[in-house]
């Protein structure tokens, strides 16, 4: 691997680790924003009607939690590959290919992480009373305005929770990530691929395990300001 090292708050990386590290907070960052808006209407939708498929739209929500990442992956290849039945199309018309880039790689970890996403949020959604929605809403209020006023705010705690766990799962996102835009260094290499190169590699042992704790620490600091975000959400809303 190179032998270039990058010195960041007194630890060493190698250039190889750092590059895959930038990649993996870009990826993940990337994939909670842009499924974020996505993931609050679909939770809200879910909370708060009933409808006629609503039990199997929350199926194909939730089945990427059980489908093989490598599914998710191929599914996402034929799709919204280059050539795909989504992709050639976003490809001709508005130049946009998702095909062997990090673009592809958020957007795989993006439909891997959704599920909990909308999960976290939708029970968030789903322990605001109704009560206090009808109540604004006889006082004159709109339906727009009672989401953006009363029901979002009450529930951010569960969408902090989601933003938080959806980040660290698009950190951790390895098969559908190399299905879909392969193993590519610089490209699409996150912290998983990087550490799949590294076993592979003779002699880098030592190199996959600092990959390792790096990953275990980025992870556990994403849970830590969960915590500490959602105490902060708490004592604002002045639940405890």
């Amino acid at each position: 691997m190179i032998n270039d090292s990058i010195n960041f708050l007194g630890i060493s990386f190698s250039a190889f680790e750092w590059a895959a590290i930038i990649l993996s907070l870009k990826v993940a960052l990337n994939a909670v924003l842009w499924s974020l808006p996505f993931g609050i209407l679909t939770a809200w939708i879910l909370a708060r009607y009933s409808f006629y498929g609503k039990t199997l739209l929350d199926s194909l929500i939730h089945l990427p939690l059980v489908l093989p990442p490598v599914v998710i992956g191929y599914m996402l290849l034929i799709s919204m590959g280059k050539k795909g039945i989504i992709g050639r199309y976003l490809y001709e018309w508005f130049g946009v290919s998702f095909s062997f880039s990090w673009q592809g790689a958020a957007l795989a970890s993006a439909v891997v992480a959704f599920p909990l996403l909308v999960r976290a949020i939708r029970t968030s959604f789903e322990a605001v009373d109704v009560g206090l929605e009808q109540a604004a809403r006889t006082l004159g209020a709109s339906r727009i305005r009672v989401f953006f006023t009363l029901s979002l705010p009450l529930a951010f705690p569960g969408i902090l929770a989601g933003i938080i766990l959806s980040f660290a799962r698009s950190l951790g996102e390895f098969g559908a990530t190399i299905t879909f835009v392969s193993n590519i260094p610089n490209q699409t290499q996150t912290i998983p691929l990087a550490m799949y190169s590294l076993i592979e590699t003779p002699g880098a042992q030592d190199a996959a395990w600092r990959l390792c704790l790096i990953a275990i620490g980025l992870s556990f600091i994403a849970l830590l300001v969960s915590e500490w975000l959602l105490r902060l959400s708490k004592a604002r809303l002045g639940r405890g």
